[in-house]
């Protein structure tokens, strides 16, 4: 017995015609454009799996029947949370026969997602069934989120270095026009804080890129001595001091299955907040670990140790928050606070690795910062 199961324009103007053998297999029958009947016979007519939508069946029941090759490629290891997701659920329970639904589904988990789906009621090998278009949402809703953000946290990050600004033109149109030594004195201080803007609008572009991609898992390999190689040669640029107190061990031979640009990230990232939180009080002289080891459970660890003051309880589970800052003595690190981004960024991308950030701290022993990457 074959069994067909024709669903209308949901997205991109398409009609669908599935089939079933009573053997349970699913045969590529062919479909088209509604505008004109279905008719196997037609040049022009294409496989279900080769329509550019990501197309699913479920049951009255909501169990999968059958996931077209664009849904299974595009949503990989998550499309069972999806289908298994509770409005698509009440979506495909509640669809009267014959009827069409839209429904927004909201996923967290491992990572933000946002899809779009259209349910058709339908049958399917003689029982009702429903056919499902995936929409996937969650570039746009990572735009919209970034510029949200950066309207409600960069407006009030910027005002600070901004009045600062604006006080010192005033000075210098002002008392201090003609003061050679005061200018000279203001105007390296607002460079710092033109500077210290400049950062903070590379860093915010920088984590809008990352989270538009953080649905999609990266599908190339990290070599790791190359990845060190690269950690070594963009810490030329710090200053002799600081080169000297980051010790890069031999990292293991081996790939993991990442972006190497965006690892390269993370470890120039937690370097940095070393150099700049995790120095030790004088004359004690800072050390910075950065090494990697497979583990026999599974997987890479990646650790960047200091030997600095070290961070309390308190702060640890917010320190991946946009803009939270531990405070620093008066004169430490010569007032430079950082952007308050850095392990935001940091954190955004092990999510898009699937990965995890560990951070562990005693105050007056130092602070390690180690992320863990799955190796396939």
């Amino acid at each position: 017995m074959v069994v067909g199961l024709v669903i209308g324009a949901v997205a991109g103007g398409y009609g669908m015609h599935l089939a079933a053998s009573s053997a349970g297999g699913v045969r590529r029958f062919p479909a088209r454009a509604l505008a004109d009947p279905v008719a196997i016979g037609d040049a022009d007519t294409i496989t279900v799996d080769e329509l550019p939508v990501a197309l699913v069946v479920l049951s009255r029941g909501g169990r999968l029947l059958h996931a077209a090759t664009r849904a299974q490629s595009e949503f990989a290891e998550g499309l069972g949370t999806l289908i298994r997701h509770p409005a698509l659920q009440r979506a495909v329970a509640d669809l009267q026969p014959g009827g069409v639904s839209e429904v927004r589904i909201e996923a967290d988990v491992p990572v933000r997602r946002v899809v779009q789906a259209f349910v058709k009621a339908g049958s399917w090998h003689g029982h009702s069934a429903c056919v499902v278009v995936l929409l996937d949402a969650t570039a746009r809703d990572a735009l919209d989120r970034a510029r949200s953000d950066f309207v409600a946290h960069a407006s009030h990050e910027l005002r600070t270095p901004l009045a600062a600004l604006i006080g010192f033109i005033e000075t210098l149109q002002g008392p201090a026009a003609n003061d050679a030594v005061a200018r000279q004195k203001f105007l390296a201080i607002m460079a710092r804080q033109a500077g210290r803007m400049q950062r903070l609008i590379d860093r915010l572009l920088y984590l809008s890129r990352v989270q538009m991609l953080e649905h999609q898992r990266p599908q190339g390999q990290v070599v790791l001595p190359d990845l060190f190689a690269r950690l070594n040669d963009e810490l030329q640029g710090k200053p002799a001091e600081d080169r000297a107190a980051v010790i890069i061990h031999a990292p293991p031979a081996g790939t993991v299955r990442g972006d190497a640009d965006q690892i390269l990230q993370v470890l120039v990232n937690l370097c940095e907040n070393a150099l700049r939180y995790g120095r030790p009080a004088p004359p004690a002289a800072a050390r910075i670990d950065v090494a990697a080891q497979w583990l026999e459970t599974g997987g890479l660890v990646i650790s960047v140790r200091d030997n600095g003051p070290g961070i309390a309880a308190q702060h640890l589970p917010r320190l991946t928050e946009r803009f939270y800052r531990v405070s620093q003595p008066a004169g430490r690190n010569g007032g430079d606070q950082g952007t308050g981004l850095g392990l935001a960024i940091v954190r955004h991308i092990v999510d898009r690795h699937g990965g995890r950030l560990d951070i562990t701290s005693t105050p007056g022993q130092g602070t390690c910062c180690s992320v863990w990457l799955p190796q396939g």
